[in-house]
C-alpha cells in the first residue's frame, strides 16, 4: 500500500513546488512587462542581503559574504536583442536549411562513390 502512495506523494509534492513557484513569479510581477520585471529585479537586489544576514546570524555564522557587483542589466534591451536575433534566424532560416540539405546530399554522394 505504502508503495503506491510513495508515488503519488512524490508527484503531489513536485507539483506543489512548481505551483507555488509560478504563483510567486506571476504575483511579483517577473511575468508582466519589462518594467515590472526590472521593478522586480530592484526588489530583489534590496531584500536579499538583508535576509542573507540574517540567516547568518541566526545560524552563528559570523563570516562576511562579498559584496554584490554591480550588474547594468536591462530586460527591455535583453528582451529587444532576443526578438532581433529570433527574427533574423528566421528569415535565414530557408536559406540555411537549403544549404545543410546541399551539404548532405553532396556527403551522401561522397559516400556511394
Amino acid at each position: 500500500m505504502a508503495a503506491r502512495i510513495l508515488p503519488v506523494v512524490k508527484l503531489a509534492t513536485k507539483v506543489t513546488i512548481a505551483g507555488g513557484a509560478l504563483y510567486i513569479a506571476c504575483d511579483s510581477g517577473l511575468l508582466g512587462s519589462s518594467e515590472q520585471g526590472s521593478e522586480a529585479l530592484n526588489k530583489a537586489k534590496a531584500a536579499v542581503p538583508p535576509a542573507v544576514e540574517e540567516w547568518m546570524k541566526y545560524f552563528g555564522l559570523e563570516t562576511r559574504l562579498p559584496t554584490i557587483p554591480k550588474v547594468e542589466f536591462s530586460p527591455v534591451e535583453a528582451w529587444n536583442s532576443g526578438v532581433r536575433r529570433s527574427i533574423s534566424s528566421l528569415s535565414e532560416a530557408p536559406t540555411k536549411a537549403t544549404q545543410y540539405t546541399n551539404q548532405g546530399l553532396q556527403y551522401l554522394k561522397d559516400l556511394s562513390k
